[in-house]
């Protein structure tokens, strides 16, 4: 592939779902990346810009993808790229780094370790553990995310003396054979964790959660929170090796951050007449409404202002700015969403 273009990783799926996931196909159109066939599975193309290519694929794959330089930069989630570093970490003793550069406050869950404990009697991680140990040799956990379960466990286990216990491990697929009789076997699942926890196919599970509700259904705990995971940009940092490239990754990145930036923004513009110009000016210094100054087009007997609010401020809403405003003199007060709002090329750090 040209170093003229940038290859994205573009996750199937619930993201890929303009009803759902925070609605990326929208998203990429409000950045300036509007795309085609995205929304029906691929393939899918960028239209109105051919430097940059769309590689359709599952966020599970993204991370070694993104190891081997298959793909420049990725939209995944944390977990899965944690659990394909993970992988290559422990089946195949190659170490990769990968870099979060833009978080897209979209997709946001917990991972969590769950356990059917009907009768309350574990308070934390540690002693359900504790009380493992004393009765078995052998940990069985369930996931969807293997590799993740399996640092996670061990961490656990080290924390409380058990680990030379359980040194031994085994990852494979739900209930074939156990490799071992002695230490942490984690079946790797495709979906359905809390129903094995709860049938007792396991002794614990991690599971993919954003409400708890289906683990609430299931009647079973969470014992403990192993990481909370959002949709990001994720990146090879070899790509700043190749200047071509890292200087589209810029664009691209300033072009996001200013749709993310802008998502709980709106420009109110309003006229004034410029004899009332003191008395709003000082209204909008005490209450911090502009940045370095206010943005003014003056003409002989009146001025136009725009001012960009935060809609999510309680400390002042913006029902009440424009009351204030009016109130002040200020006419003709519109209010206008925004799509962009890019404060400067500083905010990208690449």
């Amino acid at each position: 592939m040209s170093d003229k273009k940038l290859i994205i990783g573009m996750p199937a799926g619930s993201l890929a779902n303009p009803d759902r996931g925070g609605n990326l196909i929208n998203f990429l159109e409000n950045s300036g990346f509007k795309t085609s066939g995205y929304e029906s599975g691929g393939p899918s193309k960028f239209v109105t810009n051919n430097f940059l290519f769309g590689w359709d694929g599952r966020p599970q794959e993204f991370g070694s993808q993104l190891g081997i330089g298959e793909l420049d930069i990725a939209i995944a989630g944390d977990d899965w790229i944690k659990e394909r570093i993970l992988e290559l970490d422990i089946e195949f003793n190659k170490k990769i780094n990968l870099e979060k550069v833009l978080p897209l406050k979209r997709g946001g869950v917990k991972i969590v370790s769950i356990i059917y404990d009907e009768k309350n009697c574990f308070e934390n991680i540690n002693t359900f553990l504790k009380e493992k140990a004393d009765k078995s040799d052998l940990l069985v956990m369930v996931s969807e995310m293997p590799y993740l379960a399996l640092d996670w466990l061990r961490n656990k286990l080290k924390a409380v003396n058990l680990l030379d216990k359980f040194a031994a491990y085994s990852v494979q697929k739900y209930k074939t054979p156990p490799r071992i009789q002695k230490g942490i076997i984690i079946y790797e699942t495709w979906g359905k964790t809390e129903a094995k926890v709860k049938n007792l196919g396991a002794d614990i599970g991690l599971e993919i959660t954003q409400t708890g509700s289906a683990i609430k259904n299931y009647g079973l705990k969470i014992i403990d929170t192993v990481m909370e995971s959002e949709t990001g940009i994720w990146i090879n940092p070899e790509i700043r090796d190749t200047p071509e490239k890292l200087e589209l990754l810029r664009m691209f990145l300033l072009n996001l951050y200013g749709t993310i930036n802008a998502e709980s923004k709106v420009l109110i513009i309003f006229n004034l007449s410029n004899k009332d110009i003191n008395q709003i000016e000082t209204y909008l210094r005490e209450n911090n409404l502009f940045a370095d100054e206010p943005t003014i087009s003056k003409g002989k007997n009146y001025s136009e202002y725009s001012i960009q609010i935060e809609t999510n401020n309680p400390q002042i809403p913006i029902s009440k700015i424009r009351y204030e405003l009016a109130r002040l003199g200020a006419k003709n007060i519109d209010t206008v969403p925004l799509t962009s709002s890019i404060p400067h090329i500083n905010v990208i750090r690449v």
